[in-house]
Parts: structure tokens; C-alpha cells; sequence
């Protein structure tokens, strides 16, 4: 029957959303890190042809003090200095929120071929959220984007995680209120 054939995902389709899901399950444990280390809970990892895992990264801009030490950017640099090549073709890199434009275009120039991603970032992503620069015409290499990936596991981790923070922030202001609240 083609009809019915044609309804059903194919074997290797399957098999690449199984994996998607185990590989961001590992970026979502490297999130877990990021935020043990006091840093915004985004983890990512780059993945070789043969499945092997050749780098990972959490965020680090506070921990290093610098700004482009996003997670994609660490894994990104793990990968190519473990394979000693600054062109990682035919790699796939997944994180755990959609990457910013300084990100999208380290992709490009690190000619990765497909990038897997879990929550949308509505303020900063750079593929879906405002500008598009996976595809753009004027560039000199594309890759394919495959969003949405335990999307809300991933949403769930960054919300909790702000949440928390502008509770402690309002609760380290409420004791200097009530300190002028007696003095007056």
C-alpha cells in the first residue's frame, strides 16, 4: 500500500530523532554543569560522522570572563583542536537553546554541516528568532537546522534558572527596605 508507506517515518529517521534525543540529553547534562558553576545553564556538543563525541561546552563567559565563551563557542574549539583542524565538516553540533548570531556565524566558519538545537531564544537566536543565518544567500556555507529537540526540558531548565535568579535578587533587596522602613 503507498499510501500507507508513505505516512511512516523512515528507519533512519527514527533512528536520527532517537539519537537527537540521547545527544541533547548530554548537552542538557553539561546545562546542569553550567549552572553548578554559576553560570547561565546552556551545554552543547559536537558530534563527528561516526557518532563520536569530540567536544563539549557549557557557558563559561563569567568563569573566563569573556564574552565569547558561549557553550557552542568551547565545544566548537574542543572539537577542532581535538581533530587539529579548524574545519569541522560533516559534524553536527547540538545545544540546548537556539545560538546567537555570534554562534550561528562560528558555525559557518567552522563549515559544520548540521545544527541541533532544543528551546527557542526569541531575544538573541539567530536561525529562527530574529535574523536567519543558516541559509543566507549571501554566505559561503549552509547548514541544515533541526529545531525543537527536547524543547521543553531545555525552555524548563533556562526558565527555572532565571526564575531563581530574580528571586535571590529580590530577596537580597528586601532586607535593606525593612532596614529603612525602622529607621524612619
Amino acid at each position: 500500500m503507498p499510501g500507507k508507506s508513505a505516512t511512516k517515518k523512515s528507519a533512519s529517521a527514527v533512528n536520527q530523532e532517537a539519537g537527537d534525543s540521547e545527544y541533547m540529553e548530554q548537552a542538557l547534562e553539561l546545562a546542569a554543569a553550567a549552572e553548578l558553576a554559576g553560570e547561565v545553564p546552556i551545554g552543547a556538543l559536537v558530534i563527528n560522522e561516526r557518532g563520536d563525541v569530540i567536544g563539549r561546552g557549557y557557558n563559561r563567559t563569567r568563569m573566563d570572563a569573556d564574552p565569547t565563551a558561549h557553550a557552542e563557542m568551547v565545544a566548537l574549539r574542543e572539537a577542532a583542536w581535538r581533530i587539529a583542524n579548524p574545519r569541522l565538516t560533516g559534524c553536527t553540533l547540538y545545544v540546548t537553546i537556539e545560538p546567537c548570531v555570534m554562534c550561528a556565524g562560528a558555525l559557518i566558519q567552522a563549515r559544520i554541516a548540521r545544527l541541533v538545537y532544543g528551546a527557542p531564544d526569541p531575544k538573541a537566536g539567530a536561525l529562527h528568532s530574529v535574523p536567519s543565518l543558516a541559509a543566507h544567500p549571501a554566505l559561503n556555507h549552509e547548514y541544515t537546522v533541526t529545531a525543537g529537540v527536547r524543547a521543553e526540558a531545555c525552555s524548563a531548565r533556562l526558565s527555572e534558572f532565571f526564575r531563581d535568579c530574580r528571586a535571590r535578587q529580590a530577596s537580597a533587596t528586601e532586607p535593606a527596605a525593612n532596614e529603612n522602613e525602622q529607621k524612619e
